[in-house]
């Protein structure tokens, strides 16, 4: 097995489009963030609310149990500004600034279903895998629950520094953060056995291909002819890579560089 890198990684950076805006306002502590939620433990803190959009992405068609648990047990609400709590597990998409989302719990859970795909090792669990946009972080907690690592790479500055201290309470050893092009991949940490984008390009970066160990799935956004985006799995043959076109999806563009 290829032996991981050490971290936290350094990444060539390339040429730079300018710095992120910095956030004016530091984020909510902790403590403030759960002085927000309702008492009595009835409220967004709740197991019980968790509870109801697993029963919610059931009904909607996901039936892998380890993705289901993974989507119960990571709170969604630590992850989304503090005046769109209440929506914290709504089946929407949110802003998380600087022009990106949170997607949706059920595009989360639809694509990490897709990613495994079935295939675990024999601690049933998906091996290491490649997050293409941190975002916020959640998805990256969600992954954690299912796969043995996750190398997550962010391009935008602002991103990367708030989903490290979303997480940072969760103290997840197998989640290495990156700042850096998610475009050219993170070439240390491969092979992977999944890569899961959360912007969609013109096609799947070659990088990415490179990247994947044979037997392994690209779950990514991608533009189709039409000039509308459709979610795609791409999964690595000795000989080929497959692909199948599915649902019809609506995600950030995908970008290079660093900002």
């Amino acid at each position: 097995m290829t032996r991981r890198p050490g971290f936290p990684a350094k990444l060539d950076s390339g040429p730079s489009r300018g710095a992120a805006p910095r956030p004016n306002a530091p984020q909510p502590s902790r403590s403030a963030l759960d002085r927000t939620l309702p008492p009595g433990g009835l409220g967004l803190d709740s197991q019980a609310v968790r509870t109801r959009m697993v029963e919610k992405l059931a009904a909607q068609g996901i039936s892998d149990a380890r993705v289901l648990g993974a989507m119960g047990a990571v709170e969604r609400h630590r992850f989304v500004d503090t005046a769109l709590i209440t929506q914290a597990y709504e089946d929407t998409s949110l802003p998380i600034g600087l022009g990106q989302t949170i997607s949706k719990p059920n595009v989360v859970a639809r694509m990490i279903e897709l990613l495994l795909g079935g295939r675990t090792d024999a601690q049933g669990r998906l091996g290491r895998v490649l997050e293409i946009g941190t975002g916020c972080g959640y998805q990256a907690a969600v992954l954690a629950r299912v796969a043995s690592e996750v190398y997550s790479i962010e391009r935008l500055r602002g991103l990367h520094d708030k989903a490290r201290e979303n997480l940072r309470t969760f103290r997840l050893a197998n989640v290495h953060l990156l700042f850096g092009d998610g475009m050219v991949g993170y070439a240390k940490g491969a092979p992977y056995a999944g890569i899961i984008a959360a912007a969609g390009g013109q096609s799947v970066p070659q990088a990415w291909i490179d990247q994947l160990a044979v037997g392994g799935r690209i779950v990514a956004p991608t533009v189709m002819a039409d000039g509308k985006q459709a979610l795609v799995v791409l999964e690595k043959t000795p000989h080929e890579m497959k692909q199948c076109v599915l649902e019809a999806v609506h995600f950030v563009p995908l970008k290079s560089g660093i900002a």
